[in-house]
C-alpha cells in the first residue's frame, strides 16, 4: 500500500525534496528564514510550481542568480537596504513560469493590481498566512474595481 497526501511517510520524502532543493541553492535548510508571510508563500509556490513539473529546478535556480546579479550590478554598496532576497525570489518564478507558458505577465499585472486595489479590510495591518482573496463582487469583468 503505498502512503497517501499527508502520511508521515510522503511528508518526510517532501521534507527531504524541499531541503535537496535549498541546498541546490547554496542554503543548508535551517539557514532559510522568512521575514514576512509573503517571502513563505512565494518559497511554498516556487517549490510547489517545481514539483508539480511547471518547470526545472535548474532553469529557476538560473534566473534566481541572474536576478540576483543584474541588482549587483545596479548598485554601488552591496549593503543597499533595497536588497531583498525574495523579491529576486519572486522575479524568478515569474521569469521561469512566463518562459513555460505558465504565467501572462499582462495578466499577472492586472491581477496583481485588483488585490492592491482592493480596500483594506479591518485587519489589513496583520500578517496573512491565507491566500488573498478578492471579492468579485468589487470587481468587473475586466479586472477594474467596479
Amino acid at each position: 500500500m503505498t502512503a497517501g497526501f499527508g502520511s508521515p511517510s510522503t511528508t518526510l520524502e517532501q521534507r527531504d525534496e524541499v531541503e535537496s532543493l535549498i541546498s541546490d541553492l547554496g542554503f543548508h535548510p535551517e539557514e532559510l528564514v522568512f521575514d514576512e508571510p509573503w517571502e513563505l508563500r512565494a518559497f511554498a509556490l516556487a517549490v510547489a510550481a517545481h514539483t508539480s513539473g511547471r518547470y526545472a529546478w535548474p532553469e529557476f535556480q538560473q534566473a534566481l542568480a541572474s536576478s540576483i546579479k543584474a541588482w549587483e550590478d545596479s548598485v554601488e554598496d552591496l549593503a543597499d537596504p533595497s536588497w531583498s532576497y525574495f523579491e529576486h525570489w519572486v522575479n524568478a518564478l515569474q521569469q521561469v513560469l512566463e518562459h513555460a507558458g505558465q504565467v501572462d505577465s499582462g495578466t499577472l499585472h492586472s491581477r496583481t493590481q485588483v488585490v492592491l486595489d482592493a480596500p483594506a479590510n479591518r485587519n489589513h495591518h496583520e500578517p496573512h498566512y491565507e491566500p488573498v482573496a478578492v471579492d468579485p463582487a468589487l470587481t468587473n469583468r475586466t479586472g477594474a474595481r467596479a
